[in-house]
């Protein structure tokens, strides 16, 4: 699998500032590659034991029968990955609350792109990072894949979230959880914060804004957009008419049906 480079984060020392309740149940965070993964995982872990947070990987399809006790409800663990909706998969995860983090395509798009042209990333497409395509020619790919090198928008999409609404899931947008971040102190950020946790099986604590806050420091995401670096490519800040109609032609409905509209 690709290799992501990132600097270790100081949360478990922050974690341990506070008191903290025993998880009951697994819980796995579950999302779609550059949709915020770290940052809705980052949040969670102020909330559970350091103890048991699985940290040994991301969990995903080609490694998951070696993270089985991750899942495993006699020791409850927070964990988190990418992984796609199968038989083996749902199967596995039956006895943990799922989250399901995704965002808009529109956006991800960027997002993915950023990310496979930044030094952080390491795989077999390290070609893009030689200049040689204009953004337009990259933000293409980012929406067809690459042949035998990297998959297409719609099968991340349908087997990493759409095929997941149709399971048992609380499902996360990227964009409202940063809306929530953004605004802690507000009444939105409240419900939505409660029903996360609540979907968690966490008791949600007095000081549950000052855990927010600690863990949603950008300082703390290695793959942030402005912890990502070497970046050459001069990408949009959103996606144009052009490929968002190449986004709705390859993947019709998708967006519909993550409640993008």
């Amino acid at each position: 699998m690709p290799e992501v480079l990132v600097q270790a984060d100081t949360l478990d020392a922050e974690n341990r500032g506070f008191a903290q309740a025993p998880l009951r149940q697994p819980v796995f965070l579950n999302s779609v590659p550059k949709s915020g993964s770290h940052l809705l995982r980052n949040i969670l872990r102020m909330f559970v034991p350091v103890e048991q947070q699985y940290q040994a990987d991301f969990i995903q399809w080609p490694n998951m029968r070696q993270h089985l006790s991750a899942f495993d409800p006699a020791a409850p663990r927070l964990s988190w990955g990418h992984l796609l909706f199968a038989d083996a998969s749902a199967i596995e995860t039956a006895a943990t609350r799922r989250i399901l983090l995704y965002r808009d395509p529109y956006d991800w798009v960027i997002a993915r792109a950023r990310f496979f042209v930044s030094e952080q990333f390491r795989g077999n497409v390290d070609f893009l990072k030689s200049g040689r395509l204009d953004t337009e020619e990259l933000l293409t790919m980012m929406i067809f894949g690459l042949p035998n090198k990297a998959p297409s928008l719609n099968a991340i999409y349908e087997l990493n979230a759409a095929a997941w609404l149709g399971a048992r899931v609380h499902a996360v947008k990227f964009e409202e959880l940063s809306a929530a971040v953004r605004d802690l102190d507000g009444a939105g950020a409240e419900a939505f914060f409660a029903a996360l946790l609540d979907a968690c099986g966490i008791d949600r604590p007095d000081d549950w804004r000052e855990r927010i806050r600690i863990g949603a420091d950008r300082k703390q995401s290695g793959t942030a957009r402005e912890n990502l670096t070497g970046i050459e490519k001069d990408l949009p800040a959103t996606l144009g008419p052009r490929h968002r109609a190449l986004v709705d032609y390859h993947a019709p409905g998708l967006r519909a049906l993550l409640g993008y509209q």
